[in-house]
């Protein structure tokens, strides 16, 4: 089972960091998921009804993502977090994408919290996986673009395996070869806030949010987290 780490340069730059890995085992993404949909819809009913609105610019949660992406030269208003971008979609067009159910739970948990979230296909992944400041050697293959190349910058923060960039700009996009599918049976989802001791009880709700949705439709769920002081896990 693969390792996931924060390495310490990261963890000395962000000492709050706190990230949760939901792992999902025998993941059944080719049944209906109710519970799934009715998510998506209320987000977007709420947001219709304007008695809810997704996390902006101006929210400390999305300001504390800018800030992190200035300091490794990423320019968050050209190249957003992820939840940011999801947010700005939802309010720019009223609706949230629908991939498939595990990666519309996620993307329902994420903009909900506040929180960016991701995940990966363990059948894909290489050895373990550090999350750390690239070199610039690196390859990255983003999700939907298969015969694209990228190099991240030296001093950008990824997610990588043994082999290639498996997330750049820490959590803006994510890459094809790990991408989850309707196919995907063993699946660890990502969430993460650089604000623990503000936000650790928001990252445990979601965390809780993304467990029911999972829950019908998986043999196994598990939470690990990693933090400064426990940088790593086997899931």
């Amino acid at each position: 089972m693969p390792a996931f780490r924060i390495a310490p340069a990261v963890t000395d730059a962000f000492p709050d960091t706190l990230i949760a890995l939901v792992t999902a085992t025998g993941l059944r993404a080719r049944e209906p998921w109710p519970h799934t949909a009715t998510a998506l819809e209320d987000l977007e009913q709420q947001l219709a009804d304007g008695t809810w609105q997704p996390a902006d610019d101006s929210d400390p949660r999305i300001e504390a993502w800018h800030t992190a992406y200035r300091s490794f030269g990423t320019n968050p208003r050209r190249i957003r977090p992820s939840v940011d971008a999801l947010g700005r979609r939802l309010a720019k067009k009223g609706t949230l994408p629908r991939i498939n159910p595990a990666v519309d739970s996620y993307n329902a948990v994420s903009v909900r919290r506040g929180l960016p979230a991701g995940a990966f296909d363990l059948a894909h992944v290489t050895g373990d996986v550090d999350i750390r400041y690239a070199d610039g050697t690196e390859s990255f293959t983003p999700l939907g673009e298969p015969d694209t190349v990228e190099q991240p910058k030296p001093g950008e923060i990824i997610y990588a395996d043994a082999d290639t960039v498996l997330t750049r700009h820490w959590n803006h996009r994510d890459a094809h070869r790990t991408r989850v599918t309707e196919d995907s049976t063993h699946v660890a989802f990502a969430l993460e806030t650089l604000h623990a001791t503000r936000d650790g009880a928001l990252l445990a709700a979601a965390v809780e949010d993304l467990q029911g949705l999972l829950a019908p439709h998986t043999t196994q769920t598990a939470v690990h987290y990693l933090s400064p002081a426990g940088p790593e896990a086997t899931i």
